[in-house]
């Protein structure tokens, strides 16, 4: 996913004072829900993030790969591997399953986060708390809410398309990289794996890792939402300090405005998305590992396949790696969260703002 994810910037006004004269930053301000409209809105929505999701999306692959490996691969020898013996085409492996589940998903988590960041913005404000921690907790609860609607629809996405990402890998010679040379279970494509998983499975065979998916991208959203919005408070803070030093020579009186341009605002968003990225990334990798796991590999009982529960995936893991097992994949998962957040948030507020009705201005 993807992790992750629609991000939204928050409307902001920070102030800094120098020897009792003020800088204003002006920050266009935040469009809501009531401003958008809806079929533009999630039409271009889906329009743009399918590209940005095909971009990303060889990073997934590798990720995956990694995750699933029980012994530890560098990105490099893995991405080598893929391009020798699977050619470009490896690292789309399940992406039309993938993109299919982008419009409705997608839909799902935008109507959740706006929402929800609104309804809860409002209702923190009138309970008397500050501007900075209305944020925090609104975006918050919206990444919250956003990540368990999602997932009702990215789950059985997930299974299908990460069993098709890691198909034709043999993990049973540790001493090898995963090639294409053999695999445990074939599909021809998702339709197939959908009808095999739940032939095998029944339709609980499509939700395997619900939970543990929800334990996973909740939080990750929650951590990313109050990340972002108080690294995208504090960078524009010090821009402001930094601005009033610079113009106090020029501006004996009187309170200077700043207006930033487009690249210093793309910057600031850039930039407040990586740092949540890396957090989020660090605090709920072991989850992701786990998940992905849960939903791509099986154990065996008495010669029968049977999922893993939990417990044993993680006494696998640790058993293979100790508890560093379960940062494989660090590295692809940090930089497509980081390259996806940077992305989908200039995009996001593009988005909105070409959505907006027209009597908005």
């Amino acid at each position: 996913m993807s992790p992750g994810d629609l991000l939204l910037v928050a409307k902001m006004s920070l102030r800094t004072a120098e020897d009792d004269s003020a800088s204003e930053i002006h920050i266009p301000a935040d469009i809501d829900w009531h401003m958008l409209d809806k079929s533009k809105f999630f039409f271009l929505g889906a329009a743009l993030f399918s590209g940005v999701s095909a971009a990303l999306y060889p990073i997934v692959v590798l990720k995956t790969r990694q995750q699933v490996s029980p012994a530890q691969i560098s990105s490099f020898k893995m991405s080598y591997s893929i391009m020798r013996h699977e050619g470009p085409k490896g690292f789309y492996r399940g992406f039309g399953t993938s993109l299919m589940g982008t419009i409705p998903a997608r839909a799902l988590y935008m109507t959740a986060l706006e929402v929800t960041k609104s309804n809860v913005g409002s209702v923190t404000v009138k309970l008397g708390f500050s501007d900075t921690t209305a944020l925090a907790i609104a975006n918050a609860a919206a990444g919250v809410s956003s990540a368990m609607a999602a997932q009702l629809v990215w789950t059985p996405i997930d299974v299908v398309s990460q069993r098709l990402m890691v198909q034709g890998c043999s993990y049973s010679n540790k001493s090898t990289i995963p090639s294409a040379s053999s695999c445990s279970y074939q599909y021809r494509n998702g339709f197939d794996a959908f009808r095999k998983i739940v032939g095998a499975d029944g339709v609980k065979g499509l939700y395997r890792g619900f939970g543990i998916s929800i334990l996973t991208y909740a939080p990750s959203n929650a951590v990313w939402w109050a990340s972002y919005s108080v690294a995208h408070r504090l960078i524009w803070g010090g821009f402001g300090c930094y601005m009033c030093k610079k113009d106090e020579n020029g501006s004996s009186n009187g309170s200077p405005n700043l207006k930033p341009d487009c690249k210093s605002m793309l910057a600031v968003q850039g930039l407040s998305a990586a740092m949540a990225s890396g957090v989020s990334a660090l605090i709920t990798m072991p989850l992701d590992t786990v998940k992905t796991r849960l939903q791509v590999l099986d154990g065996e009982e008495n010669g029968q396949r049977r999922p893993l529960t939990v417990m044993q995936t993680v006494k696998n893991l640790v058993r293979e790696g100790g508890f560093g097992a379960c940062y494989r994949g660090l590295g692809p998962r940090w930089a497509s969260m980081a390259m996806s957040a940077t992305t989908m948030v200039t995009t996001y507020e593009f988005l909105k703002r070409m959505s907006t009705k027209n009597q908005v201005s």
